[in-house]
C-alpha cells in the first residue's frame, strides 16, 4: 500500500482527562469519516502539559483507561491510531510514551521519549521534564501495512542522529508527537521537520495540541506532514483543528533515484552506530 491518508488530530487538551478522551474521539470518528487510514494524537493528549500534571495524570499501561479507549477507536474504526502521548508509569518511574495501535486495536510500538525536554530560554520559557519524568532508551521503528515507521516525541526530533538511525532501519515516515512553545515553535518547528524529512528523504509528520492560553504551557499548534524533498505539504494553525493528507510513499524512491543522498554518504568517514 503506497498511499496512506493521514488524519492529523490538533485538539484542545484540557485539565480533565474524560473530556480530554472524548475529544479525542470525536476527531477520530470525524477522521474515520472521512476514510483516513492513520491517525494520529497530540503529545500528552489526555494530560495538560505540566510536570505536577503528569504525575497527576500518569496510568499503568494495563490498567489504562486510555489506552483501552484508543484501543477500542482503533478496532471498531479498523484504523491505526497513534495515541500520541500519555504519562505513563512503571515501577514507580514516570515516561512520556506514545502508543501504536493497529487496525485491530492491537497495541505493536511504543515509544518512551528518549531526550527529556530540559531548557531554559532566558526571560522566556524555562521546563525540565527530568524533575520527574525518565528517559526512554530505544529506538522505535515498526512494521505496518504501509511499510517501516518510526517514532520520536517532540524534543526527540533535535536529534538528527535519531532520525538518520530509523531511516537506517528502513522507516519510511518518521512521526513526531509534540508540544513546542510560542518561543520555539516559530523559530524551529517548521525548520526542524523540513530538515529531517529533507536529510533522510522521507515524510516527517508532526502532531501537537491547539494553543490554549488558559493553559499554564502554551503549545504552538501548526501540526505538519513534510515531504522526502523538505517541503511542507500540510499545515495546521494554531488553532484546534483536523488536517487530511494522502501522502504517496513512491515519492521516496523517486527522490531517493533523482537525489541519491544514502548511497553518496561516505560511510568510509564515518557512521552513525547504535550502541
Amino acid at each position: 500500500m503506497t498511499k496512506i491518508k493521514i488524519a492529523l488530530c490538533q485538539m484542545n487538551v484540557i485539565d480533565g482527562k474524560e473530556k480530554n478522551l472524548k475529544k479525542a474521539e470525536l476527531m477520530i470518528n470525524k477522521a474515520v469519516d472521512k476514510n483516513s487510514d492513520f491517525i494520529v494524537l497530540p503529545e500528552m493528549f489526555n494530560c495538560p502539559y505540566s510536570n505536577d500534571k503528569f504525575i497527576e495524570y500518569c496510568e499503568n499501561e494495563k490498567t489504562s483507561k486510555t489506552l483501552f479507549k484508543i484501543s477500542e477507536l482503533s478496532s471498531k474504526n479498523n484504523v491505526y491510531i497513534l495515541a500520541g502521548s500519555i504519562p505513563e508509569k512503571e515501577k514507580g518511574k514516570l515516561y512520556n510514551t506514545s502508543y501504536l495501535f493497529d487496525r485491530n486495536g492491537k497495541i505493536i510500538a511504543k515509544h518512551r521519549k528518549m531526550h527529556l525536554f530540559d531548557i531554559d530560554v532566558k526571560g522566556k520559557i524555562s521546563f525540565r521534564e527530568s524533575d520527574v519524568l525518565t528517559a526512554g532508551n530505544n529506538i522505535t521503528v515498526v512494521d505496518t501495512e504501509f511499510g517501516k515507521i518510526g517514532i520520536g516525541i517532540c524534543y526527540d526530533i533535535r536529534f538528527p542522529e535519531l532520525a538518520r538511525l530509523m531511516t537506517l532501519k528502513g522507516a519510511s515516515i518518521l512521526f513526531y508527537p509534540g508540544a513546542f512553545n510560542m518561543t520555539t515553535g516559530p523559530a524551529h518547528w517548521e525548520l526542524l521537520f523540513r530538515s529531517r524529512a529533507l536529510d533522510n528523504q522521507v515524510y516527517c509528520i508532526g502532531v501537537a495540541p491547539a494553543l490554549n492560553m488558559n493553559a499554564s504551557y502554551h503549545s504552538f499548534g501548526h501540526s505538519i506532514i513534510t515531504n522526502p524533498w523538505g517541503e511542507i505539504i500540510a499545515e495546521a494553525s494554531e488553532k484546534e483543528e483536523l488536517i487530511i493528507s494522502e501522502i504517496n510513499l513512491n515519492e521516496i524512491k523517486k527522490i531517493r533515484e533523482e537525489l541519491p543522498l544514502l548511497k553518496n554518504k561516505r560511510e568510509d568517514l564515518y557512521e552513525i552506530i547504535e550502541k
